[in-house]
């Protein structure tokens, strides 16, 4: 019988986007028998899930993932300190003051000399404005030392499984796959860097005299680079949606959702119920800018998915996200790294929520391609990605103990 041929897609999000996949992947791969995500058919990454599908690309597994970005404790092998992602960008505020005397000199003559206006005077100016404001160089380093290590390659082309990562061109605005034929001699983490640069951000990054961005400036997912080569199933996440603040309805599954998350991250039952954000214009400009930029990577990725499942309509394609109404994710800060153990694992219990919700459909699908949703493993209403704050070495397997119990209850029922 043929092996199912297993893809998967990951968009970007900024660190909150790789915080958010790295729990959900930890929930996906323990309650999924027979799903390896390092062993998947092709991985494609934009942004910030480039960084995640390079790692599972390179034989990292989902919880050492997790050990190396969310715990990243000094101890482990593939430590990542979260300040190789805040330093600032000195060489490119350096490169733009040296420009400062020449075009001060250029607007004062069109102004004075010339009888131009004061506002084009200003424009020129604007040029010594940095690109970015933040460099990825180190971030860059960080990745090569990771890809050293037995086993794993900085090459594209020595990797086992394809790997695809999408920058664009600044210059051009064409999506660049980098790791497809013609693009695999650029190292991994370097591509990594320039699908990551976010404008405004991070500088574009320079490869061979060209100039790359952010990846998701073109599309979301990108996933059709995947598609076209014949998969059974592609396994899609997405970090970002837009926030339903009003929606109206019956204190549904979503309500109920909100009080198990709670319940199990251990919150004060006061706390039980996610905050309610009746009006996003209540929260200023950050919580706007937050709400228009997910609706427009969202309206995109809506309709690349009808047009995946039009022009594919044999591969199973799932796509995993937070719920538009988890304020905890959508209040959390895109670019901080400093909650990233409390959002993981809301990530990953959120993802087991939905996976229990979702089940009766999600069975026949992973069937298909030779998978095992576990309900049992599901029921086990103790698993946690992360131990608890403050528990114990025998309150952690106290818990682990009633979990095991639970899944062989469920087993037996």
């Amino acid at each position: 019988m043929r092996q199912a041929r297993i893809g998967l897609a990951l968009a970007g999000g900024g660190p909150l986007g790789a915080i958010y996949e790295v729990g959900a992947l930890c929930a996906l791969e323990e309650a999924v028998n027979g799903l390896d995500f390092t062993a998947c058919d092709g991985y494609i990454g934009v942004s910030a899930g480039g960084f995640i599908a390079a790692g599972l690309a390179n034989g990292m597994t989902p919880r050492q993932l997790c050990a190396a970005f969310i715990e990243n404790s000094a101890a482990a092998p593939d430590h990542f300190d979260p300040a190789e992602l805040l330093q600032p960008a000195w060489h490119e505020f350096g490169e733009r003051l040296r420009l400062l005397p020449r075009l001060l000199a250029d607007a004062a003559r069109e102004v004075l000399l010339e009888g131009r206006s004061t506002l084009g005077a200003v424009e020129r100016l604007g040029r010594v404005l940095p690109t970015g404001l933040l460099s990825s160089e180190r971030f860059g380093d960080a990745l090569q030392r990771v890809f050293a290590e037995p086993g794993r390659t900085n090459d594209f082309r020595q990797l086992s499984r394809r790997l695809v990562l999408v920058a664009t061109d600044l210059d051009t605005g064409e999506a660049i796959p980098f790791g497809s034929k013609g693009w695999d001699h650029v190292p991994i983490a370097q591509a990594v860097q320039a699908s990551a640069a976010l404008p405004g951000l991070f500088p574009p990054v320079e490869i061979a005299g060209r100039h790359y961005v952010d990846g998701a400036l073109k599309k979301t997912l990108h996933a059709s680079v995947l598609l076209d080569r014949g998969l059974d199933l592609l396994i899609c996440l997405n970090p970002l949606v837009p926030f339903e603040s009003d929606r109206r309805g019956p204190r549904d599954a979503r309500s109920r959702r909100a009080k198990k998350l709670a319940h199990k991250l251990g919150r004060p039952a006061q706390r039980a119920l996610q905050p309610r954000i009746h009006r996003l214009v209540d929260g200023g400009l950050p919580l706007v800018l937050a709400q228009t930029f997910r609706s427009l990577i969202h309206s995109r990725l809506e309709l690349g998915m009808k047009g995946y499942e039009l022009t594919h309509p044999q591969t199973d394609i799932l796509l995993f996200e937070p719920d538009p109404r988890d304020a905890e994710i959508f209040l959390a800060n895109t670019f901080s790294y400093g909650q990233r153990r409390r959002l993981a694992e809301h990530a990953y219990q959120a993802t087991r929520e939905l996976l229990r919700e979702r089940a009766a459909t999600l069975k026949p699908q992973f069937a298909r391609a030779g998978l095992m949703l576990r309900e049992d493993v599901l029921a086990n209403r103790e698993a946690r990605l992360l131990p608890a704050p403050g528990e114990t070495r025998m309150e952690q397997a106290l818990r682990s103990l009633r979990g095991s119990l639970s899944v062989l209850e469920a087993r037996a029922g």
